[in-house]
């Protein structure tokens, strides 16, 4: 991070956590400080590989920064939201029909839900150079700081998980890496979100859900999703045993997930867990939700097809979600999907959940 004098930042006050009594998820914890060294890649690798295959979802520790710098960025999320005027949020608005695109301002109530519900949840939404767009100016001050957190993220917790992914399959370790570029152009992006709180009324037609079960990132499409671990008790998993557990909170702990893009460069190796946002419990309630998200896209080029070379995959067998020749590129995928999410009709199917068919592939929200 920077380490000249910083600019001063208004004080976002979390939430406490809960004290209720939760049924909470059970996944590894990653301490990734030992994927520096090959030994400790190694002793980590087969730790990710299963729990990707079966939760799909890891907690990360040790990353790198300390408490004092993740409560700094979680100050500098909130400006958007908290100190730019609506006016200079229209201007800086996101153009997601136009572009297929999310950089800029997505406004609260952009997205059905259900039942005609509409969701309260405004997020920021930076290409992951930072410096490739325009900011409001009560954010350019902390531009230098948003990018390092953004190479932060890439460098330092990304890429080792993509050695350990590639480790996972018995690839060489390097395998993902060179898809993941930085400074290319393509939607790997750095997202500050913030949810509020909703009426009673919304809450009983929509069944509490925030943000439906879902499988990558915002729109479905992360290869790898980074969420910084924050006090509101809202996140849930869809659980190998077919219940839904809350995932707690870490301090200076990192989420890491995996979405559909790596379901499908891995040939459903690895498992693209269902997940969703849900009410908060009785003590939370009524409390604004403030995240930070790094969401890992491949280079846009990149065919999201199997890595058919790998002698783990060869061994259990492909499963595709499209033939070969009719798989999408990232940049295809990314686009179809960001441009439908949350705006389209879903089609009801047999087992009670909804489905759509974005980028030539079947995306399914689970209720």
């Amino acid at each position: 991070m920077p380490a000249t004098t910083l600019p001063p930042v208004p004080h976002y006050e979390s939430a406490s956590v809960t004290q209720e009594d939760i049924d909470w998820a059970d996944f590894p914890i990653i301490d990734i400080s030992k994927s520096s060294t090959p030994e400790g890649r190694a002793e980590l690798a087969p730790i990710v590989r299963d729990a990707m295959r079966t939760y799909g979802f890891i907690y990360v520790v040790n990353h790198g920064l300390t408490q004092a710098q993740n409560d700094r960025m979680v100050d500098i999320a909130d400006i958007p939201f908290s100190q730019v005027s609506e006016d200079d949020k229209r201007q800086y608005a996101s153009k997601i029909k136009e572009t297929g695109s999310y950089r800029g301002f997505k406004p609260r109530q952009f997205w059905t839900i259900d039942n005609g519900v509409k969701d309260q949840i405004e997020h920021y939404n930076m290409h992951h150079s930072i410096v490739e767009q325009q900011h409001p100016k009560e954010l350019q001050p902390f531009v230098p700081e948003i990018r390092a957190f953004a190479e932060h993220c890439h460098y330092k917790v990304l890429h080792p998980i993509l050695r350990l992914l590639a480790l996972g399959l018995e690839l060489p370790e390097e395998a993902f890496i060179d898809m993941f570029d930085f400074d290319v152009q393509g939607e790997t992006y750095m997202l500050f979100m913030k949810y509020f709180p909703r009426s009673e009324e919304d809450e009983v037609k929509s069944k509490n859900v925030w943000m439906k079960g879902h499988a990558g990132g915002v729109s479905y499409i992360g290869a790898v999703s980074i969420l910084w671990s924050q006090p509101v008790t809202a996140l849930q998993i869809l659980s190998p045993d077919g219940k839904w557990r809350y995932v707690n909170h870490i301090p200076n702990g990192i989420i890491v997930n995996i979405g559909d893009t790596m379901e499908m460069l891995s040939g459903g190796f690895y498992k693209a867990t269902i997940h969703r946002v849900v009410q908060p419990p009785p003590d939370q309630r009524g409390c604004t939700r403030l995240g930070l998200f790094y969401f890992g896209y491949p280079n846009d080029d990149i065919k999201l097809v199997p890595m058919k070379n790998s002698p783990a995959l060869q061994r259990v067998g492909i499963v595709r979600k499209c033939a070969d020749e009719d798989a999408p590129t990232m940049e295809e995928m990314r686009k179809a999907r960001t441009r439908t999410y949350g705006t389209v009709p879903l089609k009801k199917t047999e087992d009670g959940h909804e489905e759509e068919v974005s980028g030539g592939v079947v995306v399914k929200h689970y209720n």
